[in-house]
């Protein structure tokens, strides 16, 4: 497994900070773009953990970005495969793999799929791989049975924080990117732009790269609007952020430009295909985003459990 000896970081930049530290837009993207370059300078074998969400997404566009201008490739982006993805999200994630030319790495947890179970199964505990009981003895788990559930504790520990961990391994991954928010989650509030995961009783040791924490939910689209869209799609005029799924410049489709249709059907975080909800009949971006919370349509079990999640290697 990779040895983080190569890597020259400061660990404590961001520490006690909020977005409150980068009051301009201009801001925040001139550091994501600063923390961008020196994780591409630094880990030789960088990811982008690519939900296909609207923070990953402003993630993958400030790499590829920052990669054009340093003259290296972009890293592999890594998508976790779990069972109850959204199937318009993943449709996003396969047609801009094509469109930007990315090299894809879908993570998942082998045994499950090779075992051909699905979401709101039961499965026997004993019927589970050597790695998967011991992850389950390791977070405590007592049960003689587990469903398969993503929003559950286990249910996430064991289908997305060990699928990505097997992926650094494969891979050797030393560094990922990661679209994590000061402001998004309190468990988030402490994080650092570069997150050290060296206990290797944890997770195979690497750093965690986290370019937007500066970045409110609205500073966020206000970026999309102003750079990421209208970078991507010529004919954008850019400030322009559609009031609906109809107003786009003329011969524009949803298709075209790179934002998950679920955000102009009112969805402001998506998670799972049965533990996301609308807030709004408005596109994300329209809705009142300074007195109503973010979350709120994600399922709260595991919201309200992200601490631990965080400390055994989620995102």
């Amino acid at each position: 497994m990779t040895s983080l000896d190569h890597v020259a970081v400061d660990y404590e930049f961001g520490a006690g900070q909020t977005a409150a530290d980068y009051p301009t837009l201009e801001e925040k993207l001139e550091v994501a773009a600063d923390v961008t370059r020196t994780a591409l300078e630094q880990y030789e074998r960088p990811a982008v953990m690519w939900t296909g969400g609207k923070d990953s997404t402003l993630v993958l566009y400030v790499v590829r970005e920052v990669a054009a201008d340093l003259g290296v490739p972009v890293p592999p982006v890594v998508y976790i495969e779990h069972f109850e993805g959204l199937d318009d999200v993943r449709h996003f994630v396969d047609h801009w793999v094509d469109e930007w030319d990315l090299d894809l790495v879908v993570a998942r947890n082998e045994d499950f799929f090779e075992h051909g179970w699905a979401f709101g199964d039961e499965v026997r505990v004993d019927e589970l791989n050597e790695q998967n009981r011991r992850e389950l003895d390791r977070i405590e788990f007592e049960g003689e049975t587990m469903v398969v559930d993503p929003d559950s504790f286990e249910g996430n520990h064991l289908l997305k924080t060990i699928a990505l961990n097997n992926a650094i391994v494969e891979y050797d991954f030393d560094g990922v990117f990661s679209g994590v928010r000061w402001d998004e989650q309190a468990s988030r509030a402490k994080e650092t732009f570069f997150s050290p995961r060296h206990d290797a009783e944890k997770y195979p040791p690497h750093d965690r790269v986290n370019p937007i924490l500066q970045f409110t939910e609205a500073d966020l689209w206000e970026a999309f609007w102003h750079f990421v869209v209208p970078d991507s799609v010529d004919e954008f005029p850019a400030g322009h952020a559609p009031q609906s799924r109809t107003d786009l410049p003329d011969g524009v489709a949803l298709d075209d430009i790179p934002v998950p249709e679920k955000y102009f059907e009112g969805f402001r975080s998506l998670g799972t295909e049965t533990g996301s909800e609308r807030s709004d009949d408005r596109p994300a971006w329209v809705q009142d985003l300074e007195h109503t919370t973010e979350r709120a349509g994600r399922a709260q079990d595991k919201e309200n459990l992200m601490e631990r999640l965080r400390d055994l290697g989620y995102m």
